[in-house]
């Protein structure tokens, strides 16, 4: 049994966590080491027992307390080496990961445990952003967040995914109608900033397969969306390819502020 628990989704904090009795980890961690270790607790997890931290991509909301996590709890950091010497300048990483580091290169996986796990290219405006396609010894996850556009290397990594966390940003009148200034608009939508729940739709009804089984939507604008408009447009989006959603395939919001967990069964069981 894997449990897949969202800890914080969104422009406030992102940090989840993928695992199961023998293997477990991180990605991100945009907020405080108490809170993560707080509402790992809740689901009987033992921060001690996570492995390592993966890291998508150097905005503050996704690394703000990396480095005090890697630090207090001594786990290593998986990322590039451009995100590493990245971190070595910003704010808020207070001179990088010194000790607890664990270098990729893009498109070679990485191999832990029999769980193998390939960081590959996603456009967004960071020094370097990331997305994980994660083989959990025969349960595949892709994993994209923060992403400008839907690439065909996302798709490619979803078609063979059981499991898709993806991003719904923005619905696009919440965001034309709002009081966001014109180039912060101009960024969100430029190719480079975030997927709108169209958007996003669209990206999954073209890579859904009989073989995927959840569908988690995350980083959801906290003034430009609400969890019922994301839900509605991909569940729109599958219903025309036939799929009952609830049925066919689990489709679920992931929250903003607070943190829910999902388990993954095996299929079959």
């Amino acid at each position: 049994m894997i449990r897949f628990i969202s800890l914080s989704s969104g422009s406030s904090g992102n940090s989840y966590y993928i695992g199961d009795q023998e293997v477990s980890f991180l990605i991100d961690a945009g907020i405080g080491a108490r809170t993560i270790k707080k509402r790992l607790l809740e689901y009987g997890i033992s921060i001690d027992s996570i492995d390592f931290i993966l890291v998508t991509h150097d905005h503050s909301d996704h690394i703000k307390h990396l480095v005090s996590v890697s630090e207090r709890f001594l786990k290593p950091v998986v990322a590039t080496e451009l995100l590493f010497r990245s971190l070595e300048k910003h704010p808020h990483s207070k001179g990088g990961i010194k000790r607890f580091k664990k270098t990729v290169e893009k498109e070679i996986p990485f191999v832990f445990k029999d769980v193998s796990i390939t960081a590959f290219d996603v456009p967004h405006d960071a020094t370097e952003n990331l997305g994980y396609f994660i083989d959990f010894r025969g349960e595949k996850f892709t994993f994209v967040t923060d992403l400008g556009r839907f690439t065909q290397r996302v798709a490619d990594f979803c078609k063979i995914s059981n499991h898709i966390i993806i991003e719904s940003n923005y619905d696009a009148h919440m965001l034309d109608s709002g009081n966001y200034p014109s180039y912060l608009i101009d960024r969100i939508r430029g190719g480079r900033g975030h997927l709108s729940n169209l958007e996003t739709a669209l990206a999954v009804r073209g890579v859904y397969h009989q073989k995927v089984r959840n569908i988690f939507l995350c980083h959801l604008s906290d003034n430009n969306n609400t969890p019922e408009l994301a839900f509605e447009a991909t569940k729109n989006a599958l219903c025309e390819l036939g799929v009952n959603v609830g049925q066919d395939v689990h489709l679920s919001c992931l929250p903003r502020k607070s943190h829910v967990c999902h388990i993954i069964k095996a299929e079959g069981r």
